[in-house]
């Protein structure tokens, strides 16, 4: 296996409302419009999609299908910055597009600054400052 992960999928409870909280929220470019049952977002490295969470669990099959997950499902999404002030924007931007603050943004133990929000669906995103520098097309150099 390559070392690439290709698409995150987010199974969203309601596709419409979910595309316009990272689209016109957020600002996450997009030429989907849900018409297709999916959206995909353009973003550097790795793309983003979202996909009806009942369509999501019945293609995973199994015993799946109308598993409730729980609130913290141990995975968090994570949107590095380039500038610390950026952190608090971003927050105050989500909240502002609906999502809800989990953790207000903070010095870290790692030495950097951070903070959680939580999408519409309840997925965990966190917003950080200096843990890594960027590579000229804004993927992370990892060490």
């Amino acid at each position: 296996m390559e070392p690439r992960v290709s698409l995150i999928t987010l199974g969203v409870k309601d596709l419409q409302r979910s595309l316009q909280f990272y689209r016109d929220g957020l600002g996450i470019p997009t030429s989907w419009n849900g018409d297709q049952g999916v959206v995909f977002f353009k973003t550097t490295g790795t793309c983003l999609a979202l996909y009806p969470l009942d369509k999501l669990a019945e293609d995973v099959g199994g015993d799946w299908v109308g598993e409730q997950r729980s609130r913290f499902t141990g995975i968090a999404l994570a949107h590095n910055v380039r500038e610390k002030e950026e952190v608090d924007q971003i927050l105050k931007q989500a909240e502002a597009a609906g999502a809800k603050i989990e953790k207000p943004a903070q010095d870290t133990f790692w030495g950097g600054y951070a903070g959680y929000f939580s999408d519409l669906d309840g997925y965990l995103w966190e917003v950080a400052y200096g843990a890594f520098e960027f590579n000229d097309d804004g993927s992370l150099k990892i060490p």
